[in-house]
């Protein structure tokens, strides 16, 4: 392992010596961010596909499956508050593996479960553990890529959520209906346990990375000086136009996608009439989308820098693209055709990746490297705040009327106003600068 001495010798090596070959060991980590978070949304979704199961063997009613939804998401929406500050602090490596260790424990902890209430307990153990995966792996991507690739990196780990999602549906009806629900969880679990081992063995900051090039190292660092920043303590950044942004921006559309994430099987089951051997193709399809929407979300500034916009411009133009991609889906909830559904569904999924990846990197545009893991950290925590409440008065309205259309009309109309809200109050995504 060499150290940062080393590193910056070889930043300044003269070309010709074998030095200056730009490498890709940035996009290895990226990979390794998206295995992490694609396990992450399998071990989410089990218990949403496993739902109608779950009613039939122990009881639970769409108020108390509401409630366990509840119960991850305010444990993740505390959790998440701590875990960027605490990443900042241990520092990604051993931060992750934290953090992945308690939500692997979590996962396979739900075979025990045998009512509601226990259901609720692991969940809530579950969230604890889920809040540290995107603080640490915004974080990572801040430490490991130059601003202008930070989008299309974010957009690349982010549609690990969507493969995770389509993981699920193929592996978790195969496990359950040939062995059983209990087996599902603790097949998922193991996956994170493995990534663990991985990561640890392989994480290394990029000063201190054995195979890292000089020139990807230049790479990596050509904005380091000005995007470092000083420590900042977490409720100073309450202060700050730029921190209500982004949070506001998570609190509005991140339930959005906690829905589609957690009702969608269910939906299909209800509205279509689609057993556990049957919601596969559906769930596989949109989910399949959704990754597209990502990396493609992580890719659309690009076209408009082509066309002349700056930075921030790019960014905003591809976020209105995407909020506007998503008003469709207030017809879901009447629709007679399940084919239909899919294709709004999927436009709609992949249109929020796309959003998500956007939304993210702008964490990193206002905020130096410093902060960026706690910034994230309180976006993330309203986010789940507000899926939390969508998820309390969802179990409500489908107990009561058991339609899906309010809730779809509500999730059409999200991303538009937080698009609004996010101009009003950061206007140009103005940089953050901190007073002495």
């Amino acid at each position: 392992m060499r150290d940062a001495g080393n590193a910056v010798e070889t930043l300044n090596a003269p070309e010709g010596t074998g030095q200056f070959r730009l490498g890709r060991v940035r996009w290895t980590i990226c990979a390794m961010l998206f295995a992490a978070t694609s396990i992450n949304y399998m071990d989410r979704q089990v218990i949403a596909i496993l739902k109608p199961t779950l009613q039939h063997n122990i009881g639970m009613t769409e108020v108390s499956y509401g409630y366990i939804v509840v119960a991850f998401q305010l444990a993740y929406a505390i959790g998440v508050l701590g875990a960027g500050r605490l990443i900042d602090k241990l520092g990604t490596r051993i931060g992750y593996c934290v953090f992945m260790g308690i939500w692997s424990l979590s996962a396979m902890g739900h075979a025990l479960a045998n009512s509601a209430f226990e259901f609720g307990i692991a969940r809530a153990c579950l969230g604890l553990g889920e809040s540290g995966n995107f603080p640490a792996a915004i974080k990572t991507v801040t430490e490991w890529f130059p601003q202008r690739e930070r989008s299309l990196a974010t957009g690349i780990f982010n549609s690990g959520a969507n493969v995770g999602a389509v993981l699920a549906p193929l592996v978790v009806p195969w496990v359950a209906l040939h062995s059983s629900w209990r087996t599902a969880f603790l097949v998922t679990g193991f996956f994170s346990m493995a990534w663990i081992f991985w990561w640890y063995r392989n994480y290394r900051k990029p000063a201190d990375h054995p195979t890292l090039t000089g020139e990807e190292l230049r790479h990596i660092y050509e904005e380091a000086a000005v995007q470092m920043g000083p420590k900042v303590p977490w409720l100073r950044l309450l202060g700050y136009r730029q921190t209500w942004a982004f949070a506001i921006g998570k609190f509005l559309t991140d339930p959005i996608w906690w829905f589609f994430l957690f009702w969608l099987p269910s939906y299909f089951s209800a509205r279509f009439h689609l057993n556990l051997a049957h919601l596969g193709l559906p769930l596989i399809i949109i989910y399949t989308m959704s990754s597209l929407g990502s990396i493609g979300g992580g890719w659309l500034p690009a076209p408009f820098r082509r066309l002349g916009m700056n930075a921030v411009k790019a960014r905003m133009a591809a976020m209105t693209v995407c909020a506007c991609a998503v008003v469709p889906i207030f017809t879901a909830g009447s629709l007679h055709s399940e084919w239909i559904a899919v294709a709004l569904l999927s436009l709609a999924t992949a249109a929020h990746q796309g959003w998500s990846a956007n939304l993210f990197t702008t964490a990193s545009d206002m905020f130096p490297k410093s902060t960026v893991g706690a910034v994230v950290g309180i976006g993330t925590s309203a986010g789940s705040l507000g899926g939390m409440l969508l998820a309390w008065r969802a179990g409500w309205i489908l107990q009561v009327t058991h339609s899906y259309v309010s809730l779809f009309i509500l999730a059409s109309t999200m991303y538009l106003l937080a698009l609004g809200i996010i101009l009003l109050l950061a206007p140009g995504l103005k940089k953050v600068e901190y007073a002495a």
